[in-house]
């Protein structure tokens, strides 16, 4: 049995949590950046998925090219951090243009691609055991990164948008140094020595790999544009009840509550199992799609407390899912599997957060979280059936 270094998951998880705070730093911007551009409203559904086509795109050609298993991912990770950094800073040149603002939310999203799953292939190269409960505090650090800019948005330090960008700009440039030089290539690394172009279509044969891909790609369905559309929920909430609640600290609050359910999910694992963990957690958010329009009407401290409780059991799956995906593979494989189940999952967001966006001028606004119910339903049911296809 290898024994870990003491400080390895720590400086992982830090990592993560700077790096990933570019995540959502121009959403959390984005009114402040409309107003000051002069850019129409219809530009913020296109402006929050160019982040998440960027990371489709360098996903696809991370997996499609086994970056994370054929080279250093310590190395790629810091990589990534200065490039993702340098793309968050683009979004405070003065007379942004819509094609640069889109590029730099692109290109944000592309390096993030050698962030996050790199991140996770990481920590299966350190823990051959207990992977669940690494990754829940990993997929935790993320979850806090994404909701960063928004806590620092609705405090005093975001008076002024440049503020939120060059704050995570200089941590993620600081987690990814920080990442290479304390966290070297894991014991359970194993390299690929070639690059295996039929790897994606092999890895879909496999009954337990098909089962968790498809259970995480209902569970993105739903979180990305919950994440996303929770600040036209409370800003529907203010308006429609005279409430005065802080949108951008609410919006951090709620997603960062994730990040320790996350945590909390890779204990439980420990105990139950991941899948189980996954399939409560996905059931309760599916749950919560169905119920929202209740929720959206009840009194300010019930209606907050009901999507805090979304925000909890909306992300505590996500470790889960991928603990399952990385346990069900090769270790010459995981870092590809890994990286090719996000492309996917974050494709499907941009889809889902599109539909809301459409919906959104369609339906009314309490109506508008129902469809996501549709992700949950068929995660769940992926898990549960013994017999895929």
């Amino acid at each position: 049995m290898v024994k870990q270094k003491s400080h390895i998951l720590p400086i992982i998880i830090l990592s993560q949590f700077a790096c990933t705070s570019t995540w959502f730093a121009g959403n959390a911007i984005l009114e402040s950046l409309t107003k000051k551009l002069d850019f129409g409203a219809d530009i913020i559904g296109y402006v929050l998925s160019s982040v998440q086509f960027g990371f489709i795109i360098g996903t696809l050609l991370f997996g499609i090219l086994m970056i994370a298993d054929r080279f250093s991912p310590s190395r790629v990770f810091m990589l990534c951090a200065f490039l993702a950094s340098l793309s968050n800073l683009l979004l405070i040149l003065p007379n942004l243009s819509v094609f640069e603002l889109m590029l730099a939310r692109f290109s944000t999203g592309f390096f993030l691609a050698g962030i996050y799953p790199v991140g996770m292939k990481i920590a299966a190269d350190y823990y051959e055991k207990g992977l669940g409960k690494a990754l829940g505090f990993l997929v935790g650090a993320l979850v806090l990164g994404t909701a960063f800019p928004f806590l620092i948005n609705g405090t005093s330090w975001g008076n002024h948008p440049d503020s939120v960008i060059k704050i995570t700009s200089s941590i993620t440039a600081i987690g990814g140094l920080l990442l290479y030089i304390l966290v070297p290539n894991g014991p359970f690394r194993v390299i690929s020595p070639s690059l295996k172009l039929d790897a994606g279509p092999k890895l879909f044969r496999n009954l337990e790999f098909r089962k968790a891909a498809f259970g995480y790609f209902g569970h993105m369905w739903e979180l990305y544009a919950f994440w996303a559309f929770t600040p036209v929920a409370i800003f529907w909430f203010n308006r429609q009840t005279d409430s005065e609640i802080s949108v951008p600290l609410w919006t951090g609050i709620i997603i960062a509550l994730g990040g320790a359910s996350c945590a909390f999910g890779g204990l439980v694992s420990q105990k139950i199992g991941s899948k189980k963990v996954a399939t409560i957690a996905l059931s309760t958010s599916g749950l919560l799609c169905l119920v929202s329009p209740f929720l959206l009407a009840l009194p300010t401290p019930i209606f907050l407390l009901g999507w805090c409780l979304w925000g909890i059991a909306v992300t505590a799956d996500s470790p889960q899912f991928s603990n399952l995906v990385a346990s069900s593979v090769t270790p010459e494989l995981k870092g590809t599997a890994l990286t090719l189940v996000n492309c996917i999952g974050f494709a499907i967001t941009i889809l889902s957060i599109q539909l809301l966006g459409l919906l959104q001028n369609i339906i009314p606004i309490y109506l508008l979280f129902i469809p996501l119910a549709i992700g949950p339903i068929l995660g769940v049911y992926n898990l549960i059936n013994k017999k895929i296809w």
